[in-house]
């Protein structure tokens, strides 16, 4: 379009553009554009493919983010390539104006082209800038702590203290009033609901000594000045410090998610698996011991497998052979008096239920009671239950654990403070030692969302080798140039740099949201490189025609200004891009709605790398294309132009 201006519009007087020279422009730019519009949409599905791939609550949280936008992009692509065009045609009439003759391009250019022409004579030093920022990241990304989701704020809070396994309806009932009242009494709380025990279903088998405590908050602007979440459960934490009650917090939502997928109801459990339940509990509290002191430990709790109370009546066999009794005899006292007797079913609508009867409660709430209950016989009349038995409250497990056909016990704790990843590391170092002392058939196992995170690592690290590769070939078939290809792959680690810089500089750490982040960078990071080596390519195509294809009549003078023209064409619609990129995004880092913590994890490397994938794009890319093609013609005596018409 521009050489148009310059043939018909010497002296900005307007001549009619002929209708079949308007559609061959129209018609070349298009094709010019096509082959790479392609390539692009197929490289930013594939760099989503990770996403596609995970699994759990990560795929199920992040997998809808990645369809959408991946039918967004196929169809925005069969819309660029069929329904463009044709818009085109009918929009872009009248009068136009050459490229320059705008004030921003013109704006663009008088910053851009001193700027590139600098990078292109100062080319070690350029590179030398973007490497000492490439290896600055390095040990920035690996000081970053690890976590498998960034928290996400309920709005709400979930209290689950633990009691002694043989605490009592009452007394659990006075605790739970007590925990309450001092919940309420915070200014920041609105209500408070606890329950102890378990719910009406069989899937809930919460012993009495677990309490569940939902406490619901105020909206922000009802809070005391400065005090924050973390703030209102310390506060709450300090306030509740029981005897004999262990503290545990976390929330309502992750809580259940945490039971259902680990069968852990805390951030990070540690399984002790084994044949007898003593010397796993004195493994357990061993592995609570070393735990103790670690930095971001918090609500440490040891599962109780013993503790429990229990009422054993053990039948003295001499005895019942005196009165002429059979253990079946004393044992149908016991059922009848204690567990009940079944009688009969009833029957209501579908639903039957069996009616049991057993001793009033006078008659067994006490040892007392139970030893004084009476055991007919035939010759001696009713004896007391204690003459014929042993009658005495022994210790044993609350509740039996198994898993994978062994026992378990477990050691719970939440990460507060602080990341998963280097809070549990630090823990495997400590209990290191201890493990080589484990006897034949005991081993331990870390769950909960430290399992979580082990699980989407792999993932990711399978995948992504393989993701680059398909980039790598799209880019080749693209430009049928594996050298040109490389050229936009590069871009890919220093589009990187600004996102590590961003996440370091807002202190959060690296997780699944993290990845997704910078998955979906690397599409747009390669997409720009892609555009920028398409308009390079045409320059070169332009060169060759104006002065042929040998080192006898390209010298490095015009390579280097047909590079730099190559650069800055099509100027403002590239910084357009990244514009419109970051001005979507930004606004997200100041978002303090409920998800706005899963959001910015995502949007943060995006906005760095965006930023300085373009800083590489306009300023690196030309001078390693320059440095290219002065490498063909000083070693093949021409250089090799791709086509870009397609």
């Amino acid at each position: 379009m521009n050489r148009l201006f310059k043939r018909i519009l010497p002296e900005r007087n307007y001549v009619k553009i002929p209708e079949d020279i308007r559609m061959n422009i129209i018609e070349s730019s298009c094709k010019q554009v096509s082959r790479g519009v392609f390539f692009s949409t197929i490289i930013i599905i594939t760099s989503f493919l990770p996403v596609f791939l995970l699994t759990g609550q990560e795929g199920k949280l992040f997998g809808p983010l990645a369809y959408t936008k991946t039918f967004i992009i196929a169809v925005d692509a069969i819309l660029i390539i069929t329904l463009a065009p044709v818009l085109i045609s009918f929009f872009m009439k009248g009068r136009f104006t050459p490229e320059n003759h705008n004030p921003v391009n013109r704006g663009l250019s008088k910053i851009y082209e001193p700027v590139i022409r600098w990078c292109t004579k100062w080319r070690k030093t350029t590179l030398a800038i973007n490497l000492i920022a490439l290896l600055v990241s390095i040990p920035l990304i690996m000081s970053l702590g690890k976590e498998f989701m960034p928290p996400l704020d309920e709005g709400s809070i979930l209290f689950m203290p633990v009691t002694m396994p043989d605490i009592s309806n009452s007394e659990v009932k006075r605790i739970l009033q007590v925990q309450d009242k001092i919940i309420a009494s915070v200014p920041e709380v609105k209500n408070v609901l606890g329950k102890a025990g378990r719910a009406n279903t069989a899937t809930d088998n919460a012993p009495m000594s677990m309490i569940e405590t939902i406490i619901l908050l105020k909206p922000k602007s009802e809070w005391r000045p400065g005090k924050t979440k973390e703030d209102i459960v310390n506060e709450l934490n300090s306030k509740l410090q029981i005897p004999g009650v262990t503290n545990g917090w976390t929330q309502p939502i992750i809580n259940r998610i945490n039971m259902l997928s680990t069968g852990i109801r805390t951030d990070v459990g540690v399984k002790v698996y084994g044949q007898n339940l003593d010397t796993i509990y004195a493994f357990a509290q061993k592995i609570k011991m070393e735990l103790m002191g670690i930095n971001g430990v918090k609500d440490l709790y040891v599962e109780p497998v013993t503790g429990g109370k229990y009422i054993d009546i053990q039948i003295k066999r001499d005895e019942i052979s005196r009165y002429g009794l059979s253990v079946d005899d004393v044992n149908a006292v016991v059922q009848s008096a204690l567990g009940g007797m079944k009688l009969t079913t009833t029957i209501e609508g579908r639903q039957r239920f069996s009616v049991n009867a057993r001793y009033a409660q006078d008659f067994r709430d006490n040892m007392e009671a139970l030893k004084s209950l009476q055991v007919q016989t035939k010759n001696f009349g009713p004896v007391p239950l204690q003459a014929v038995a042993d009658i005495k409250i022994t210790t044993g497990p609350p509740m039996i654990n198994s898993e994978n056909a062994l026992l378990r016990g477990t050691v719970l704790f939440n990460v507060r403070d602080r990341d998963l990843g280097g809070t549990v590391q630090e823990a495997q170092n400590r209990l290191n030692n201890m493990l080589t002392k484990l006897p034949k058939g005991y081993y331990i196992e870390w769950s909960g969302q430290y399992e979580n995170l082990l699980s989407s690592e792999k993932t990711m690290k399978v995948i992504l080798p393989v993701v680059l590769v398909i980039i790598f070939f799209s880019m080749y078939f693209a430009f049928n140039s594996a050298r040109e290809a490389l050229l936009s792959l590069i871009s890919i680690p220093f589009a990187l740099i600004g996102g590590v810089f961003m996440i370091w500089f807002w202190k959060v750490n690296l997780s699944v949201a993290v990845a997704v982040g910078f998955i979906a960078l690397f599409g747009l990071a390669v997409e720009t490189g892609i555009v920028m080596i398409i308009y390079l390519n045409d320059a070169m195509q332009q060169l060759v025609k104006e002065k042929g294809n040998s080192r006898e009549t390209i010298t490095k003078a015009d390579l280097r200004d047909y590079v730099i023209a190559g650069a800055a064409k099509r100027l403002r619609p590239k910084m357009m891009t990244v514009l419109v990129i970051l001005i979507g995004l930004i606004p997200i880092l100041w978002s303090s709605g409920v998800g706005s913590d899963v959001m910015k994890p995502i949007v943060l490397p995006m906005i760095g790398g965006v930023f300085t994938s373009a800083v590489f794009v306009l300023l690196v890319s030309p001078v390693i294309f320059l440095m290219n093609k002065e490498y063909e013609l000083r070693k093949y005596g021409k250089i090799q132009v791709l086509e870009t018409n397609h």
